[in-house]
C-alpha cells in the first residue's frame, strides 16, 4: 500500500470554506472516481499562525497512485467542479508518499 499525506497551507481566512468544499464536494468526487480517502481535516497546529489542512489517501501501488492522480485531476468532473474553489484557497501544499500496510491504513481510517 502507498499512503499519501498532503498538507495545505491556506490563504488567511479561507480554512472554513476550504474544509466545507473538501468535505461536501471534493472528497465525494474523489471517492466516486475510485480514490480512497483515509482522512482529512484541519491541522491542530497553526504553524507560524498559518491556517493549514490535510488530506490522506491510500493507493494499491505507486503506479496506481500516478494513474489515478493523472485521470482524476485531468477529468472534466474536477476541472469544472470544485477545482477553483479548492485551488483558489491554497497558498502552498506539500505531498509525501510512503509504503505501508493495509492494516496501518485501516487503523488510521478508524480513528
Amino acid at each position: 500500500m502507498i499512503l499519501e499525506i498532503r498538507t495545505y497551507r491556506l490563504k488567511p481566512g479561507t480554512s472554513e470554506e476550504f474544509l466545507r468544499v473538501l468535505r461536501e464536494e471534493s472528497v465525494p468526487l474523489l471517492e466516486r472516481a475510485g480514490l480512497r480517502v483515509v482522512d482529512f481535516g484541519r491541522s491542530l497546529v497553526a504553524e507560524d499562525g498559518h491556517e493549514e489542512a490535510y488530506l490522506i489517501r491510500a493507493f494499491g501501488s505507486l503506479e496506481e497512485h500516478e494513474r489515478q492522480e493523472r485521470e482524476f485531476y485531468g477529468s472534466e468532473a474536477w476541472l469544472t467542479g470544485p477545482r477553483e474553489a479548492i485551488v483558489s484557497r491554497i497558498e502552498s501544499y506539500h505531498t509525501i508518499a510512503m509504503e505501508t500496510s493495509e492494516e496501518a491504513v485501516e487503523a488510521l481510517g478508524q480513528r
